[in-house]
């Protein structure tokens, strides 16, 4: 009968604790989306992945580190 007075504090201990996290995970967005990752993994995405490519000629050799930069390119603009 004495195991009452640890046992009922600690399960009141425990079901605060449950109790933060859940109200915890609702407030971070974990239940914002249900049902968007279940669609992402049926959804049928065989595309392939096209990479434009910089092509250099034979007569533009020169070093585009040496090239003075336009004001409207900067170097995130540019795509490699």
């Amino acid at each position: 009968m004495e195991i009452l007075y640890l046992l009922i504090p600690l399960s009141l201990v425990l079901v605060g604790i449950i109790v933060w996290v859940f109200l915890w995970a609702v407030r971070s967005g974990q239940f914002d989306d249900m049902e968007g990752p279940a669609h992402l993994i049926i959804m049928d995405n065989d595309d392939p992945v096209i990479v434009k490519q910089k092509q250099d000629s034979d007569e533009n050799t020169e070093d585009d580190s040496a090239k003075p930069e336009s004001p409207s390119e900067s170097p995130t603009s540019r795509q490699n």
